[in-house]
């Protein structure tokens, strides 16, 4: 797998409504978790639609990972123009440092917000350029934005192999566990 589109819910559909929520660091550990091999197999790409949320949570993940992995590229492909424009200041202003930062950066029209095929036509975009998606996803969960682009893939899957990768909020839970063990451990350890 050369190119990884990484997806999934957008913030306030996780109930997260700041960027310094405890969960976030969970969220990138476990995308690192999986990430992480495919790079040491040969990954050379991360592409990612941005919007704020997992999208964003990736980038920065991706990001991080290049100082291990410096061939690794972070690509994002918006549905339109200025998709920040309508955020509050402090999501503006991450979402411009984040872009600064991405080796790529276009959106599938160069207008504004005119209707949901920009987001289809993005995200048809983004699978045929990708080999497999790793998707934040969890059936039990509310559905929310990322149950189109899993139907998608899920055929994309059956009909030619594409690789569909899921990290439930199971696995970020057992993120923050081990996390939560290892601090227990620590501080019973004697000095």
């Amino acid at each position: 797998m050369k190119t990884l589109l990484v997806t999934g819910y957008r913030a306030h559909e996780i109930g997260i409504f700041s960027s310094k929520h405890p969960g976030i660091p969970y969220i990138k550990k476990a995308l690192a978790a999986r990430i992480t091999p495919l790079l040491d197999e040969g990954l050379e790409w991360i592409i990612t639609p941005g919007q704020y949320g997992v999208d964003l949570w990736a980038c920065e993940t991706a990001l991080e990972l290049k100082a291990l992995y410096p061939e690794l590229r972070l690509g994002i492909i918006a549905a339109h123009a200025e998709p920040e424009s309508r955020w509050k200041e402090e999501k503006q202003e991450e979402f411009r440092r984040i872009v600064a930062r991405a080796d790529y950066y276009g959106s599938i029209s160069k207008r504004p917000f005119e209707g949901s095929w920009q987001f289809r036509a993005r995200d048809e975009l983004l699978m045929r350029k990708s080999d497999g998606i790793l998707l934040v996803y969890d059936e039990e969960a509310a559905q929310g934005s990322p149950k189109y682009i899993k139907e998608e893939a899920l055929k994309l899957h059956e009909e030619s192999g594409y690789a569909l990768l899921i990290v439930t909020m199971e696995d970020i839970q057992s993120m923050a566990d081990e996390e939560r063990q290892m601090a227990d451990y620590d501080s019973q350890q004697p000095e």
